[in-house]
């Protein structure tokens, strides 16, 4: 296996090859970071229906300061 070491600078997330060097997709790369903290997320992970008909079981109702109550129904589904 041959290893060809990249320079690259992350934009919005993404890493960009700062050279003209195009890589084939699916292409397995490495990442070293020298010198860098990683700054840790957390990702909140939704679940989704398999029967997209039983939406109205997730509905809520959420009373507003006013008083008057708001109904939300889950979406993405």
């Amino acid at each position: 296996m041959g290893v060809v070491t990249l320079e690259g600078i992350v934009e919005q997330g993404q890493i960009k090859i700062t050279s003209s060097i195009r890589l084939p997709e699916h292409t397995k790369v490495y990442i070293v970071v020298p010198d860098a903290e990683v700054e840790h997320t957390v990702h909140l992970h939704t679940p989704r229906l398999a029967h997209s008909e039983e939406v109205a079981d997730f509905t809520m109702e959420i009373i507003a300061a006013s008083g008057k109550p708001i109904v939300c129904l889950a979406s993405g589904f």
